[in-house]
């Protein structure tokens, strides 16, 4: 039988021990990145039954993870410790055993630089540690969000440069993160999964593999429209994010409320879907994804002018909000320059502990740049962590919500409405303050004091 009949045999062969492996929940997955993204999925393929590895070059994270502790405030530890114990689960910083594992699944970061282009350098660095240990009949799949043609223009080519050639002794696919940090009624496995490959065996393989793990998958044609899709997701919540935000400064000008607005169009039951205002945009994928989308525009002499300006719109809110705070301040007969104000919530969102992107972090800079002094409160934030934009700040702890400390500043601004804050408290003893989240209006509160902005 002639060579190349023997190899294709063995091929076939080969992908067809895999499938098995993945649909028996037998195979052994990697997962690169112990973060946000990561381990909420390290926890959905153990629960599955399948044998994971964690991999992460924070030594704290391993060493927490393989005594069975969280250190993500939304992800309890109870699963962590049976993964653990159950032998499902193990972290490790040792990347030379990336040639375990049958699946391997990239988690890791894909921020902007400062000039807003797309910054690879952790995908290139996690793909050349693959390389060395890349072995034939592993999948390969990257779930960090990028612009289209990453997987097949950047991954692919570093893969590659070992000899081993995608589709043939290797398997790669996309397929995007879809989590929501805090989100109560979705989590990993509960979430529709879109899956795109290099050629239909390695989608066929991801696909197995997935869908072992969530309710659904989505095939989509290529890695490329996977690619795609995320963006689509994001680019389609920051541009109505930032027409809200634009109808919430047109009509504060006017005089009417912008959230009761909102609340009384969503009664319609077609043609409308409510998005809501804030200080700013944060998280690791709102304030970003767009602008992977416009420089990779930019090679096809296209210029994302829509995205672009949703981008302006929504960069300048907490500029919009340092405004309207200092104007309420010096109406209320303080000089801004000077004051005291405590910042309510520092993470992106409500109910969860992540900083990534947070307008917050802008907001002490803007206010602090105008003389006044900021401290914050954050029932999950005890302390500011470092991060590239904003190092000064890292260090900050949290001060103590009491009628006190609330009377003793010249304005409180409500920057997060985590839910476990007692607004009744704030608006009964804070001199002044300015809701960005019209959270005192939800709880029902009202007086003389608080300024929407």
């Amino acid at each position: 039988m002639p060579a190349d009949h023997v190899n294709s045999a063995a091929h076939a062969m080969g992908v067809a021990q895999l499938l098995e492996r993945f649909k028996a929940r037998q195979a052994t997955i990697g997962i690169i990145g112990m973060g946000y993204v990561g381990l909420p999925l390290a926890l959905t393929a153990a629960k599955a039954g399948f044998s994971v590895l964690g991999f992460d070059i924070n030594a704290t994270y391993v060493e927490r993870l393989n005594r069975g502790e969280s250190y993500i405030k939304h992800v309890p530890s109870q699963p962590i410790a049976e993964a653990v114990g159950g032998k499902r689960l193990e972290a490790t910083n040792d990347f030379s055993r990336l040639a375990e594992p049958d699946a391997i699944l990239i988690c890791v970061p894909t921020p902007l630089t400062k000039h807003r282009e797309p910054d690879l350098s952790y995908v290139e660095k996690t793909a050349r540690s693959i390389a060395e240990r890349l072995r034939r009949g592993q999948l390969i799949v990257l779930e960090s969000t990028t612009y289209p043609g990453t997987t097949d223009e950047v991954l692919k080519p570093i893969l590659e440069a070992t000899g081993l050639k995608s589709g043939k002794d290797f398997f790669l696919a996309f397929s995007p993160e879809r989590e929501d940090p805090g989100n109560p009624d979705f989590g990993t496995s509960t979430i529709p999964k879109v899956v795109g490959g290099d050629g239909p065996e390695a989608l066929s393989l991801a696909d197995t593999l997935y869908s072992q793990l969530v309710v659904k998958t989505v095939p989509v044609s290529s890695a490329a429209t996977a690619e795609a899709v995320k963006l689509t997701e994001n680019i389609f919540r920051a541009v109505n994010i930032a027409l809200v935000n634009e109808l919430k400064v047109v009509y504060a000008a006017m005089g009417i409320d912008v959230w009761e607005v909102i609340d009384a169009a969503k009664t319609k039951p077609f043609g409308f879907m409510p998005f809501y205002p804030g200080p700013g945009l944060g998280g690791h994928c709102i304030p970003i994804d767009p602008f992977y989308l416009t420089w990779k525009a930019r090679e096809y002499d296209i210029t994302t002018r829509f995205i672009e300006l949703a981008g302006q719109i929504n960069t300048h809110m907490p500029y919009y909000v340092v405004e309207r705070l200092a104007e309420a301040v010096d109406r209320s007969g303080r000089a801004f320059s000077g004051s005291r104000i405590l910042l309510l919530g520092a993470a992106y969102k409500k109910n969860v502990d992540d900083m990534r992107e947070s307008p917050s972090l802008k907001l002490i800079e803007l206010i602090e740049a105008r003389g006044a002094s900021v401290d914050y409160h954050d029932p999950h934030i005890p302390e500011l962590p470092p991060t590239r934009k904003h190092g000064p700040l890292a260090g900050r702890r949290s001060v103590p919500l009491t009628a006190e400390n609330l009377a003793s500043y010249d304005a409180v601004l409500i920057a997060t409405d985590h839910d476990n804050v007692d607004y009744r408290l704030v608006a009964g003893h804070a001199r002044l303050v300015v809701d960005t989240r019209n959270s005192l209006a939800k709880a029902g509160l009202a007086n003389d004091r608080i300024v929407k902005a």
